[in-house]
Order: structure tokens, then sequence, then C-alpha cells
């Protein structure tokens, strides 16, 4: 695990998959498909997907399996891969059932100054990766971040999603990696939520993926190098958060593209 949480200090590292586990094959084939990708370009990855999106728009928007049957789904690609797995968690009590399986445990960004998920969290001595929410400033990550660290665990890694004024958009001000670079925790681009527009398609987000390879290379230009993509076979059938991914051929050619970018910056 120290050694996962070193990559994402010193190497060129990608997290990505789908939004919510739709079934335990699809996952599988994205996981593999995306193995295949980075180990060929030799870009650190990490697959990602979630059991539960317990934040979505509307009471009747597909949410996912659920944590029991969704960890197991998780599981098999791990065991199928052996890759290092990310999901979310939403509630403090499912920190340490989660912990069994993943490497990383995700705090969505609406949750990230929860106190009691933070502390959770931090006792599973797992890699905790906070996403900065659409209501701070990346200055301001210090103080989840710090929660983290006086529980014990210093693995944290900080994430910019953009910055919501209202309206069913998000900006994403570039002064905000900075900012968290100096908290002194690696640093991950969400690209693809950085594109979302919440709630813009009336009882579900909407999304503007012709962004994302932009907001992706003035992320690299400005030196990090920990990216967060959700992608798709087919992002137009996906059952959440499909008009913000990028089709994963779309993102093998971007990985290129900004492998690119860091070595012109080094």
């Amino acid at each position: 695990m120290i050694d996962l949480y070193n990559k994402f200090s010193n190497e060129f590292s990608v997290i990505a998959g789908p939004c919510v586990i739709e079934d335990p094959d699809m996952i599988l084939r994205i996981a593999e498909k995306m193995q295949k990708i980075t180990d060929n370009l030799g870009i650190n990855y990490v697959f990602k997907a979630s059991f539960d999106k317990a934040n979505r728009t509307s009471i009747t928007s597909f949410r996912g399996p659920g944590l029991e049957e969704g960890l197991r789904m998780l599981d098999n690609v791990k065991a199928k891969t052996g890759l290092p797995i990310l999901t979310d968690i939403h509630e403090a009590n499912q920190a340490a059932p989660v912990a069994e399986v993943a490497d990383i445990l995700q705090i969505p960004a609406f949750l990230c100054r929860q106190t009691d998920l933070l502390v959770a969290a931090a006792k599973t001595d797992k890699i905790i990766n906070i996403k900065k929410a659409q209501f701070l400033a990346g200055y301001d990550m210090v103080h989840p971040a710090k929660k983290v660290t006086d529980s014990g665990n210093d693995k944290v890694m900080l994430t910019e999603r953009g910055t919501l004024f209202g309206y069913g958009n998000l900006v994403v001000d570039m002064r905000n990696l900075k900012d968290m670079q100096e908290i002194g925790f690696p640093v991950v681009m969400d690209v693809t939520h950085s594109v979302q527009r919440p709630g813009g398609l009336g009882g579900k987000s909407g999304g503007d993926s012709k962004y994302a390879p932009t907001l992706a290379l003035a992320a690299a230009a400005s030196g990090v190098h920990s990216f967060f993509f959700e992608t798709h076979e087919d992002p137009s059938i996906a059952l959440a958060d499909g008009p913000n991914m990028l089709a994963i051929d779309e993102l093998g050619a971007l990985l290129v593209k900004l492998l690119r970018v860091k070595e012109a910056i080094s």
C-alpha cells in the first residue's frame, strides 16, 4: 500500500472506470481493457467503480448493486486482474467492510467535511482520497486532510473536481491544484466530474465531455501527474454520468497526449 501511495506521489497515475457498477461482466471488461492500455504506456493504474451512488439527483436514479454485492464484484475484478481498487464510501459504517477489498477509500466531494466519515476511513489505514467539495477553495482542503492525519493515517490524496457557483455548472480554477499541492499530499485532477452539469438534465446530472481533454491537458501542464476519469464502453448508454464520461478508446488517445505534456515540462 505504501508503494501504491508513493506512485501517486512520484509517477504518472490514472484512476479510471465506470461511474457505477452496472454488471460484473462490464466492469471486468473495462478493467482489463484499461489495464492493457496503461500497461502499454507504463502508467500506474487503479480501477474505480462505485457500488452505490448515494447522492444521485433523483430518488429514481440508478444507484448500483449496493455494498455487499458490489464488493463481491470489485473483489472479482481484483482477483482476476491484480489491479488495485478505488471505491467511495458514504457512511462511516461502510469504511471497514470496504477496506477489506479496496486499496483506496474515496470520500465524495459533498461529504469531505463529514468528520465521522473521515475518521472511520482513516482508521482502516488504507489510502484515503478526499475529493474537494464544490463549495471549498483548494487551500481549505487542509482541514479534511488534517482530520485524517490526526486520526493516525498520513496516506492522503486530494482531488480537484471543480467549483459550483450555482446554475448547474462547474468551473475549474487551476490555482486550486497549486494550493492543494502546497498542503503536501498527492493531488489528483478529476477530469470528467469537472465537466459535469449537476442536475443539468432535470432529474439527473448532465455534462459535456468535449471539454475533458482541455482540462486534462491544462492540469498536466500545471504539473499534475495523477488523473481521475470515468470511462465506459459506450457512454451514451451508461446508467450514470454518461454525458461527462470518455469512451475507453478516446481515453487511451488522451493518455498518450498527457504523457507528452509531462515529458515536455520535466
